[in-house]
């Protein structure tokens, strides 16, 4: 008889109690830190996209950062990891410490390295997809949605110390969709075309199943039977199947929140960090204290988070919180978190990186950056070049400390966020 699914999706997983009961939550210390970002190989001069990840593996072979470096599913992306990291300012380090070297890298093959959510001109149609086994099976199952994936995000990883906890943290986290998006939107720009939206890498993702904002669950053991049974029925092979814009990361004791895009300063890729390490911390606390975690219908943030890839930093939002008619100022909803939140950045020495949120507020997304350097030339090949040259704006010793080579690997005590495919 006809195998009636593909291979690819039913994966070892599938069996009785599911990967999401063996997690890890509460063995680590809370509210450490672990960060992803998908960077753009760009050629030196065109500026266009390069299939270059492999000559990018082999350059890196048996340097000390090499398992922070990995391949994703087009041949012209490239992801970092960081370490677990316990402060905003030791992922300022880790990450000057890999773009640095990547960007090295680069340099010496006549690349470079951009971080934005799209590229403004590449097409999908020119990007190979890299040789491994699980990016193979992906497009072997979601065809065109996965071919035309060619989008680029961050992920922010924030341990919880509880499973339950972090269930309803979750919960608690669905209304800042909107402001993290805002705060992070940088593709405004799709096929060489002005899209309109703040975020177009939205629109893109939207088409992949199993994403968008996560349903609400009552608690772990409801979360873990709607795991089961997708596990169960060979529709995933396990739980990184499911590209929610946050979820749990069971496997790591973390909550990943996966909303952003690529966000091209590393100055405001850190400040989100700190953003939504406070954030976390702040409702772990009222969990812990017996209050109400407040919680919105998913039509009501998902009406947000559409609003703000639409518009971005100025997108007119629904004020959840207070229920008053008028919608305000997305800005004005992350003012009014940071200034909820500040306390707790303080307990955890992380209010210098949360007033960069200010800073990004004062200054715009990189998303406004590229519209107006566009509107200022008309040139496509313009914008590239900035998102490059705001990607390495950091420190020349940070590119150079590691183009060297490096240390043999070593084995190392802290676990490092893992990346999904997407």
């Amino acid at each position: 008889m006809k195998q009636l699914y593909p291979h690819s999706i039913t994966g070892k997983s599938a069996v009785h109690g599911g990967s999401v009961l063996d997690h890890t939550f509460g063995k680590s210390d809370p509210y450490t830190l672990g960060v992803e970002e998908e960077y753009m190989l760009l050629d030196g001069e065109s500026h266009d996209l390069v299939q270059h990840i492999e000559t990018v593996l082999s350059a890196i072979s048996g340097h000390e950062l090499e398992e922070r470096i990995n391949p994703e599913l087009m041949q012209s992306v490239l992801e970092i990891a960081t370490p677990v990291c316990h402060t905003p300012a030791d992922v300022m380090a880790e990450l000057q410490k890999l773009r640095g070297y990547v960007i090295g890298v680069a340099r010496e093959r006549e690349m470079r390295v951009g971080s934005a959510g799209t590229h403004p001109f590449s097409l999908f149609e020119r990007q190979r997809i890299t040789a491994r086994d699980r990016y193979r099976n992906l497009v072997d199952q979601l065809q065109y949605v996965a071919r035309r994936e060619l989008i680029f995000g961050m992920h922010v990883h924030v341990a919880v110390d509880d499973p339950e906890k972090a269930i309803q943290v979750v919960n608690g986290l669905l209304p800042q969709l909107a402001p993290l998006l805002a705060l992070s939107a940088s593709s405004p720009f799709w096929r060489g075309e002005p899209t309109g939206l703040s975020s177009s890498r939205q629109m893109v993702f939207a088409a992949f199943p199993r994403a968008g904002p996560p349903p609400r669950f009552r608690d772990y053991a409801d979360y873990a039977e709607v795991v089961g049974q997708l596990e169960r029925t060979g529709c995933i092979a396990d739980y990184t199947h499911i590209w929610w814009d946050i979820r749990l990361h069971p496997r790591l004791g973390t909550i990943e929140i996966r909303i952003c895009d690529a966000v091209t300063r590393i100055e405001d890729a850190v400040a989100i960090t700190a953003y939504c390490q406070a954030l976390v911390k702040h409702l772990c606390e009222r969990y812990d204290a017996g209050e109400e975690i407040p919680s919105y219908h998913r039509i009501l943030t998902s009406e947000n988070k559409w609003l703000a890839a639409r518009y971005g930093l100025e997108a007119p939002v629904i004020d959840l919180a207070t229920g008053r008619r008028n919608r305000i100022p997305v800005a004005q909803l992350v003012r009014r978190t940071v200034k909820e939140i500040e306390p707790h950045a303080r307990e955890l020495g992380s209010e210098r990186e949360l007033e960069g949120i200010s800073e990004l507020l004062a200054r715009g997304n990189s998303s406004d950056r590229q519209l107006r350097i566009f509107n200022a030339n008309r040139d496509i090949v313009e914008v590239v070049e900035e998102i490059a040259n705001a990607t390495e704006a950091i420190p020349e010793s940070a590119v150079t400390a590691y183009a060297a080579g490096g240390a043999p690997v070593a084995a190392s005590s802290a676990s490092t966020p893992e990346a999904p495919t997407t």
